[in-house]
């Protein structure tokens, strides 16, 4: 089965992005295909290489860019939710012309359209936080 991951909270509040993270991992081992993760609203935030987290929580980045390095998964931040957030890649940055990227380059910023298609290619859409 295909699934692909809708994520709307953002890591920082509750549990949803590191849930939707553990199935990620989860269904891939069962031998389960991920197509896309695709992060809207607050859940952009997960693709942030300047947050810093107190020293006794969980790294909330690693398991992505490990899913992204280890299986090839495609990691999509919603551009409009993402810019709200000061969240730019190498081309937003220079588009808006900022110092640099704030995004982790494991991500790609993209539109609504990969979401769709996300949805398309895949058997499964399954939605973490709200």
């Amino acid at each position: 089965m295909i699934y692909s991951l809708l994520v709307l909270s953002s890591p920082a509040s509750g549990h949803g992005a590191r849930t939707a993270a553990a199935f990620a991992r989860s269904l891939l081992a069962r031998g389960h295909g991920l197509y896309r993760v695709f992060f809207l609203d607050a859940g952009t935030e997960a693709g942030s290489s300047i947050a810093v987290l107190p020293q006794d929580e969980p790294d909330r980045l690693q398991p992505w860019i490990d899913l992204a390095e280890q299986h090839g998964v495609e990691l999509v931040l919603c551009i409009s939710s993402a810019l709200k957030r000061g969240m730019l890649d190498e081309t937003e940055a220079q588009r808006h012309e900022k110092t640099g990227p704030t995004t982790h380059p494991a991500f790609i910023i993209s539109g609504l359209g990969q979401l769709h298609d996300a949805a398309a290619h895949s058997d499964r859409l399954v939605t973490f936080g709200g």
